[in-house]
């Protein structure tokens, strides 16, 4: 059944506007018992590094569950120092990964896509080290970000976007979080960043479609929990629900939060205040 509470608390403020690389954000508050890795380097490609803020619980005697976040902004803008809004997972003892991607200005898709899937399998190669449970990853993001997480999480052990780095294991995660994210870029190429970023495969419907996460939906798909306003200018509701739609047919365990006269994430207070009531409860019915 599609949810449609009238407030909605969203974890992470996802970014969707431009920002200047001068703008300075506050920093990630983190527990006294939490150790901090900003910057680590998860991948290098033509002299760009791909970095990530880790954040991992040093005194649990157990491997714990880890949220990879992945801003948004349009594959065109945003930054990970952007999102900050951590507690509750480091309430819930998650480690967090706090991803960066090269953006459109740097290499158009499918390059974000490959930096997310370099970002996991970076999770999965350091877990031991990282003391999380690759059993217990959950993936979420906003708007671009969004997309980029139902990319990686929906792809699964498929490895065609993994040229740039390589894991001989099987890769699924627990779970994704998808706020408001594109799903369907064969509706969306024709202009603005999508077109942008797309670039001359714009009107490559066969790569269009193999960059759109709605073309990955399967029976073994993993748990997805979608939240999208029905005002969105942005990315059309109808997105998430086609979504929502095709992956209840698969038979695969979802969730969708409606955000009634939500606009692209921009929520009221009100509409901000009870995702903890949905989100955590499926999130712990995964066992996570």
């Amino acid at each position: 059944m599609i949810k449609t509470p009238f407030t909605l608390l969203i974890i992470l403020s996802f970014v969707c506007n431009s920002f200047s690389q001068s703008v300075k954000f506050k920093p990630v508050k983190y527990p006294s018992n939490y150790t901090a890795t900003i910057d680590q380097v998860y991948t290098e490609i033509n002299g760009w590094k791909g970095r990530m803020d880790l954040y991992t619980n040093s005194t649990s005697e157990t491997p714990t569950p880890i949220v990879i976040n992945i801003h948004g902004g349009g594959w065109e803008s945003g930054q990970k120092e952007s999102q900050t809004g951590f507690g509750t997972f480091f309430k819930k003892g998650y480690a967090v990964a706090n991803v960066e991607y090269r953006l459109t200005d740097v290499a158009p898709a499918p390059a974000a896509i490959q930096d997310v899937r370099c970002a996991l399998i970076y999770i999965y190669e350091h877990a031991k080290s990282l003391n999380v449970d690759t059993d217990k990853i959950v993936i979420m993001g906003g708007s671009a970000g969004g997309h980029l997480a139902l990319m990686a999480g929906l792809l699964g052990n498929n490895k065609k976007f993994d040229t740039n780095c390589h894991y001989k294991g099987t890769i699924k995660v627990a779970a994704i979080i998808d706020e408001y994210g594109p799903a369907d870029l064969t509706v969306l190429h024709h202009d603005g960043s999508a077109k942008r970023w797309l670039n001359n495969h714009h009107l490559n419907t066969e790569f269009v479609k193999s960059v759109s996460p709605m073309y990955y939906v399967s029976k073994d798909s993993p748990p997805t929990f979608i939240i999208h306003g029905d005002k969105d200018p942005t990315v059309p509701y109808s997105q998430s629900v086609k979504l929502y739609k095709k992956l209840k047919a698969q038979g695969v365990k979802t969730e969708f939060m409606t955000v009634k006269g939500g606009k692209h994430g921009n929520f009221s207070r009100s509409q901000k205040s009870d995702f903890g009531k949905f989100v955590w409860p499926f999130l712990e019915s995964l066992g996570l």
